[in-house]
């Protein structure tokens, strides 16, 4: 749709037809893409005023896994050319900024037909987010492109923002495998610690009882000793030796050996 195309569709209508026919074009031509380009994406009316006002259409599209991919308010805008009321774009700033940020959407467009004769407005898709954050001002023709713009810097995003959850999850895992780990070393640690106490315990023990085995080996040795010798002594005992210096013992033995002679 050309300027020139513009101001004749203008001129043959009222200021309220005029909007009426740009929301009517803008939704025409989503719907006549919408089963080949946006088949997870819905582009409605903004029906919701309970915030005090509202934008007029929003678009949202999520992914396979229901995951918001981008999402943009619309405000459609015209006026009719013998309009008395000349409005400017950047009168409608503030408000569709502030209906964004209610409905929560990530991005602002204003299609408009407002100041035709601009330069900069008539150049294509506008960037005005040096006035009011991811906001965007376009005419009518560039309604598919700057759906599909904003739609590919947010699956571009959404790519960087899903390899960083990755990422991130896997740090958590790795942090809880490293705390998992030190924690098994330290029960580990402590475990053996405990052993070796034990051991080192059971170790004074055996060598308290080799000591007193060893005394007690010492001992028996000694009385064995004893025992040999008086086994000795007492294999060398003879009745001559007994009865040595005692005369009344030798006596005795004489006797009895003449009595059984």
């Amino acid at each position: 749709m050309t300027i020139q195309e513009l101001r004749d569709m203008k001129s043959r209508l009222s200021t309220k037809m005029v909007g009426e026919s740009l929301e009517i074009h803008c939704e025409n031509q989503f719907n006549l893409n919408r089963a080949t380009a946006f088949k997870n994406s819905y582009f409605e009316k903004d029906n919701d005023a309970s915030s005090g006002s509202k934008g007029d259409y929003i678009f949202r599209e999520i992914d396979d896994n229901k995951i918001e991919i981008v999402s943009i308010m619309f405000e459609m805008k015209n006026e009719s050319e013998g309009g008395n009321n000349k409005r400017k774009n950047e009168d409608f700033f503030k408000e569709l900024d502030k209906d964004r940020t209610q409905k929560s959407c990530e991005y602002a467009v204003l299609v408009s037909l407002l100041e035709p004769e601009s330069e900069l407005y008539n150049s294509g898709i506008v960037d005005v987010s040096y006035k009011y954050p991811k906001m965007f001002v376009i005419r009518p023709q560039f309604f598919l492109p700057i759906i599909s713009l904003l739609r590919n810097a947010s699956l571009e995003t959404l790519k960087y923002k899903t390899q960083i959850d990755l990422m991130k999850r896997e740090n958590y895992d790795i942090t809880n495998f490293e705390n998992t780990l030190n924690q098994f070393k330290n029960a580990v640690g402590k475990n053996v610690a405990l052993a070796q106490d034990r051991f080192n315990d059971a170790i004074t023990e055996i060598e308290k009882s080799i000591s007193h085995l060893q005394k007690t080996k010492e001992a028996l040795l000694i009385s064995k000793k004893h025992l040999l010798s008086a086994d000795s002594k007492s294999q060398d005992l003879t009745v001559k030796k007994l009865t040595k210096n005692n005369s009344t013992m030798k006596k005795k033995f004489n006797d009895l050996k003449s009595f059984k002679d």
